[in-house]
């Protein structure tokens, strides 16, 4: 009788460690999430911000070509055919310059050993 007493608080034992080793990957695992969702956020807002600093400095400084040239169309035309030169480039190394970068980031955010995984260790 001493010994199914002693099996069966194992087994309480068990079932608690279990539990609460799967509450920790949850959390771990809500964690990662939360870190990836803020640096998404934090990458779309840098992106507008910088959308729209490009788009003044492109319309400024077509209209600063344009006076110089005495020609505005010309100047829109210049800087249009500049920006479509740097979009081929970006699209020519968008994995080299993009999605390798990207990826690192997004595998470092998600496989980044907390300080509690650390302590478990």
């Amino acid at each position: 009788m001493e010994e199914f007493k002693k099996i069966e608080s194992l087994i309480d034992r068990l079932r608690e460690y279990v539990n609460t080793r799967i509450a920790q990957v949850k959390l771990s695992f809500a964690e990662k999430i939360s870190n990836v969702a803020a640096l998404i956020i934090a990458v779309l807002m840098s992106a507008l911000v910088f959308f729209l600093f490009l788009v003044l400095a492109s319309v400024a400084a077509s209209i600063a070509i344009g006076q110089w040239l005495d020609n505005y169309w010309l100047g829109f035309l210049i800087v249009a055919g500049l920006i479509l030169i740097i979009g081929i480039l970006l699209w020519s190394f968008r994995e080299r310059w993009l999605q390798r970068p990207i990826m690192k980031i997004l595998i470092k955010t998600l496989f980044n050993k907390s300080e509690d995984d650390e302590d478990d260790e």
